[in-house]
Order: C-alpha cells, then sequence, then structure tokens
C-alpha cells in the first residue's frame, strides 16, 4: 500500500471512476500490472518513482485480473500496459516494460499540460476495415446505427447480459431514468468499435448518443444526473 496521496491501488471501479472524474484536467497515468508478470516488478518501481517526482501527476494501480472490468474497458490485453489521459482524452499508451517510454512520456506531458494533444503511441492498430468497405462507408454505417433511435448505446454485450461492469452501470442508468433505447454490441463489430472511438473523440465505452450525436461516457452522463441536466438532454 503506497503512503502517497497521488498513487491510488485501486479496489474496485466506482473509486477508478471517483478518481478519474475529480479533476478533468489532471493528468492521469493507469498503470495495469499482474503480481505473475516478471516485467512489472520493475514498472510497479517506475510508476511509483514518477508519483513521488511529479506530485501533480494521478497514478492509478489497476490490478489487469482482480478488475477485469477496467482491464476490458480499455481494451488491456497484456500486461504491463499504461495510460495516459487527461479527462477523457487519451495521450500515450504504452504497452510493455519500457520504462524510458513511460518516463520520457509523463515528462513530456506535464511541460506540456497546457498545449496537449491526444494521441496514442500504442503499438497496436486496428484492424483495418474489410476490402468491401471503405472509411467514407464505415463512418456513413457509424452514422446510420447512431440515428437508428432517438437513444442509443453503444456497449459491451446487450442490455440483459452485459459484458462488462461499465456497460451494465450504463444500461441500469438508462432504466432507472425510464429511457427507451436501442443498443449495439460493439463486441460484435471491431470496425464500428475502433472507427467510433476516432468519430467520437472517445477512446472507451459505452457511449451515449443522443438523437445523432455523442453526448459523453458514463461519467459524463452520471455527472448530467446528478446536475439535473440529464432529462433536459435525454428528453426524446
Amino acid at each position: 500500500m503506497s503512503t502517497l496521496e497521488n498513487l491510488v491501488d485501486i479496489p474496485n471501479t466506482p473509486q477508478f471512476q471517483e478518481l478519474l472524474s475529480k479533476d478533468l484536467k489532471r493528468i492521469s497515468l493507469i498503470y495495469f500490472w499482474t503480481s505473475w508478470a516478471e516485467p512489472c516488478v520493475q514498472m510497479n518501481q517506475v510508476v511509483e518513482g514518477l508519483a513521488k517526482a511529479y506530485p501533480k501527476l494521478l497514478a492509478l494501480r489497476v490490478e489487469a485480473e482482480e478488475q477485469a472490468d477496467i482491464t476490458d474497458s480499455f481494451d488491456i490485453n497484456s500486461v504491463p500496459t499504461c495510460l495516459v489521459i487527461q479527462g477523457h482524452a487519451l495521450l500515450a499508451r504504452i504497452e510493455g516494460g519500457d520504462a524510458a517510454q513511460l518516463k520520457e512520456t509523463i515528462t513530456k506531458t506535464l511541460e506540456n499540460n497546457s498545449s496537449v494533444a491526444p494521441k496514442s503511441t500504442t503499438s497496436q492498430t486496428p484492424a483495418p476495415p474489410p476490402s468491401s468497405e471503405t472509411e467514407e462507408q464505415l463512418e456513413a454505417r457509424m452514422h446510420n446505427i447512431m440515428n437508428q433511435s432517438a437513444v442509443v448505446l453503444f456497449m459491451k454485450g446487450n442490455p440483459d447480459t452485459p459484458r462488462c461492469g461499465f456497460s451494465r452501470s450504463a444500461v441500469a442508468l438508462l432504466r432507472e431514468k425510464n429511457v427507451t433505447f436501442t443498443h449495439f454490441d460493439i463486441l460484435n463489430d471491431e470496425n464500428v468499435r475502433q472507427g467510433l472511438k476516432k468519430l467520437n473523440d472517445w477512446p472507451t465505452f459505452p457511449q451515449f448518443i443522443v438523437k445523432g450525436e455523442f453526448v459523453g461516457g458514463l461519467d459524463v452522463v452520471k455527472e448530467m444526473k446528478d446536475s439535473g441536466e440529464f432529462e433536459e438532454v435525454f428528453s426524446a
């Protein structure tokens, strides 16, 4: 257990969401690890060192297997993986135990915080669309799905059997508010899954669409609920 205030071991999804939502301008480092992966031993020390060196950095350690919902939400396929985010923008994705790259990324990001531009440094590229569907056709198809009803939820699984905790919470919220909605399971369509991240400039799911327009992710819609803005935005 860390004694640093800005280095937090995540015990559950609600605390993870709460910490990330407190200050959307703050630079956050999300570190996915497991006890059995040898490269994580060194990266544990690196992450702790960065948290100690940069008090303004929020470092969140996520045990990838214990917190499977969070891991799945960010499409983590290997450990260690580090994500650098600001608000809802993915600034960098570093896979593997590349300590030097992580240190350089954090240093540059914090130094240039006022002019940070979202980017991704992942070594894994999304699967290209099949030859039968061009980028223009994919975008048109995504817009058609987004306009299939007044409220569309892009999620993992379906409303009765969600495939991750975030999608489960999204469905529960909409049902609590008696919102009529349709859904799209992004696990069944990799082109749409990757395309929406680019189209809506949002790296995670679920995604809420109202009247064809992207509204936000789960934390944004929860904030709308708390502020009283939800009814205005989601009214038919």
